[in-house]
């Protein structure tokens, strides 16, 4: 049987989790955004995989040190300039998945 303190634990994740995404739903139908404030909101979503894939492209996982030389950097430079320049995510995709896989058998 599932205790009562579990069910509450479970239904306040749950509030904490839905409340910070409706209410500003909500609160923003209405309303327009500055012009300033939707190209600043723009970079969030780059500025959050940066954040995510940064430390773990040019930090050694063992050590925690800087190291420029890991397969997985050396790779992201040229498939971040093949996204540029295609705007292709799936080939972007394969692209970076081809090069990784050459970069293992040298590394």
């Amino acid at each position: 049987m599932v205790s009562k303190a579990y069910l509450a634990v479970i239904l306040g994740m749950g509030i904490v989790t839905f409340l910070p995404r409706w209410l500003p739903l909500i609160y923003l139908t209405k309303r327009s955004l500055p012009s300033w404030l939707v190209e600043w909101l723009d970079f969030i979503p780059a500025a959050i995989l940066s954040a995510i894939l940064l430390p773990a492209l040019v930090t050694d996982s063992a050590t925690r040190s800087i190291d420029l030389w890991q397969p997985e950097f050396v790779v992201a430079i040229p498939t971040f300039v093949f996204a540029i320049l295609t705007k292709s995510l799936g080939g972007t995709v394969i692209v970076g998945m081809l090069l990784f896989g050459l970069a293992q058998k040298f590394f």
